[in-house]
């Protein structure tokens, strides 16, 4: 916020300023509520990831360590690296206490939160409230493609907060003003505590620090000594480099506080750089702009651009960088686009301008918006769905909440079959399938890599999954196999030889059709999401590998 919109803020008593609510808290609300009373909360749980995250937070709560062995799939012994424990730890405990509402909850506050925060960070800086809601909102439909309970909206919130911090502390030092810079700058290594722990995108952190260390380089470099203001200039900008280069080494030195220690930077550094997996993982291939939230986002590239043309020597060069990192990541991969369009808005928001009489108004509009400070009707929500999630989603006799995995989406019949499969297999009067040892307790299920994570949470510990979508534990050779079966191309039934002796496929996969007229496999159950196979001649020599009793 400027010096004038200060001396414009309108008197307001006490009261006001912590009761009334503001813009940026009713966007909250409304996107609180709309993530958990409608049909959107179960589209939270699209991904079937977060079962594991679960799982591995409740063995962690249980056995009070973070583990060095994978424990949910068939390979035996092989190290694991749980890079995001303390989000498993999260959920782990929300689950256990609410249910999968208590899940969604949280995935629902910190969403609302980001976007709440985005459109605060705009209005203070003087954006017309008109122009902030519209890029939030553009932004926010951009980011709907990735809005489900996985740790990656943690790393949209810190991101969100990492960048607040770089931009403020610059513009502060660049006023003459460096009290804010030792201030915040130093919160950065305890963000990276955090981060660290709970997502691999603690990356984008660094990222964005490299680049503010570099714009103060350059500040520094070209400032000229001819005036007693371009000396002042180049010192403060002397000083912003050692600051950043102290805050970074301190949040590189914080990033080593995880249980894996440097282990975890080697492996998140394999990971993106491992060709197989960006070529043949769908959330790391560039969007493919036919969908609704992709073309929101190339909306934004095209006010970006047209913005940057108009206005590029309003943009400093550290936010010049961030921009042209934020586009190329949206357009390397689609996983990266609510990162990117956030960082788009909160560059491009205070370069766009309403002509006329109405800037004096939404300037005192900004006043009044950084004036109410509360926030008490956000809390309030927060606690009461909270409440609301642990005591089953219900408010009073009314039930408001009911977060679960789409049965259309996910196999959940499939599974209370598994799960049960006499009784259903009984009433169905097949009683030769409710006798079938290959589902039991204890042996292998295989199933598409992206149900692997329902699986996890539906079966674990009685069953284990051949595989699932940690494909950073999966060595290539493993998934290149994989992708051979799946796609039936040649050789395609090597996977399924001792890998599997039940197996939970979608309806109307390709391989689904071809196993129902292989006679080595029989259906066992079916309905219009999944059918589950047997084998029905298990070759001898391979029957003990398959982990069937």
């Amino acid at each position: 916020m400027t010096d004038g919109s200060r001396s414009s803020l309108p008197s307001l008593p006490t009261w006001a300023r912590l009761a009334l609510p503001s813009a940026t808290d009713v966007l909250f609300i409304a996107l609180l509520t709309t993530l958990l009373f409608t049909p959107l909360s179960v589209r939270l749980l699209g991904d079937a990831g977060i079962g594991w995250h679960v799982r591995t937070g409740q063995q962690i709560l249980t056995v009070h360590a973070v583990p060095r062995v994978d424990p949910f799939s068939t390979q035996i012994q092989k190290p694991w690296i749980a890079w995001e424990w303390l989000y498993d730890v999260i959920v782990g405990l929300l689950e256990s206490s609410a249910g999968l509402n208590g899940v969604v909850w949280f995935t629902a506050v910190v969403i609302a939160t980001v976007f709440a925060w985005a459109l605060r960070l705009l209005i203070v800086r003087g954006v017309h409230v008109l122009i902030a809601v519209l890029l939030v909102l553009v932004a926010m439909s951009a980011s709907m493609i990735h809005f489900l309970a996985r740790p990656h909206v943690l790393s949209w919130l810190f991101t969100l907060a990492w960048f607040w911090i770089l931009q403020s502390t610059e513009r502060e030092s660049l006023s003459g003003n460096s009290k804010l810079l030792g201030k915040l700058l130093w919160a950065l290594p305890l963000l990276m505590l955090v981060w660290v722990n709970v997502h691999g995108g603690f990356v984008v952190g660094f990222v964005l620090l490299g680049i503010f260390w570099l714009g103060a380089l350059w500040d520094w470099m070209r400032a000229r000594e001819t005036r007693i203001e371009d000396v002042l200039a180049r010192i403060a900008a002397g000083k912003r480099v050692k600051t950043l280069a102290g805050a970074g080494l301190l949040s590189l030195t914080a990033s080593l506080a995880n249980p894996y220690e440097w282990k975890l930077h080697m492996h998140v550094y394999s990971y993106l750089s491992d060709r197989f997996l960006m070529n043949h993982i769908e959330e790391f291939r560039s969007p493919d702009f036919h969908g609704v939230a992709q073309e929101c986002f190339l909306a934004l590239l095209l006010i970006a651009l047209a913005t940057v043309a108009v206005r590029d020597r309003q943009l400093r060069i550290s936010e010049l960088l961030t921009m042209l990192f934020a586009v190329y990541a949206g357009l390397y991969a689609s996983r990266n686009i609510p990162i990117s369009s956030l960082l788009v808005v909160i560059i491009v928001g205070p370069l766009l301008s309403l002509p006329g009489l109405g800037k004096k108004f939404f300037q005192r509009m900004a006043a009044v918006e950084s004036g109410l400070r509360g926030h008490l009707w956000p809390i309030a929500a927060t606690v009461a769905t909270l409440m609301i999630a642990i005591h089953g989603g219900r408010a009073g006799s009314a039930l408001l909440m009911n977060a679960h995995f789409d049965p259309q989406r996910m196999p959940v019949a499939a599974v209370d079959f598994l799960r049960d499969q006499e009784a259903p297999a009984l009433a169905a009067g097949d009683v030769r399938a409710a006798r079938l040892p290959q589902c039991r307790p204890h042996s292998a299920v295989l199933s598409p890599d992206y149900w692997g994570g329902y699986l996890i949470y539906r079966l674990y510990p009685d069953n284990k999954v051949v595989i699932d979508d940690r494909h950073d534990f999966y060595d290539e050779w493993f998934l290149t196999d994989y992708l051979t079966m799946v796609h039936v191309e040649p050789g395609w039934g090597e996977f399924l030889r001792w890998r599997g002796a039940c197996l939970v496929l979608p309806r109307k996969a390709a391989l689904t059709q071809i196993l129902t007229e292989t006679p080595a496999w029989e259906p066992v159950y079916k309905d219009d999401v999944a059918v589950v196979f047997v084998r029905t001649n298990w070759p001898p020599e391979d029957r003990d590998k398959t982990g069937t009793p």
